[in-house]
């Protein structure tokens, strides 16, 4: 190889190089962007799902006192009625 074509290979493999870099660049940005994407779906859905936890929490305190409302008013009622019948 001579001078000449030596020089024009290297400028071409140059080119080569910063167009696979750009390519790269390019590519790098998609990925972070995409990244940057599914962190937010991520926290986002996090942030539901301890939301309906939540929810879930209260529904179920609140039934359980409902339940327990339920189960003293029951006894009650037993109580008046053995007292009843023991009267009779």
């Amino acid at each position: 190889m001579d001078g000449c074509s030596e020089m024009e290979y290297l400028q071409q493999r140059v080119q080569e190089l910063e167009a696979k870099v750009e390519q790269l660049r390019l590519s790098r940005r998609v990925l972070m962007n995409l990244i940057e994407k599914m962190e937010k779906e991520k926290i986002y859905f996090q942030t539901r799902l301890e939301k309906e936890n939540r929810k879930l929490h209260r529904d179920n305190y609140r039934y359980a006192r409902w339940l327990l409302k339920k189960n003293l008013r029951i006894m009650e009622l037993e109580s008046r009625l053995q007292e009843h019948d023991s009267a009779n």
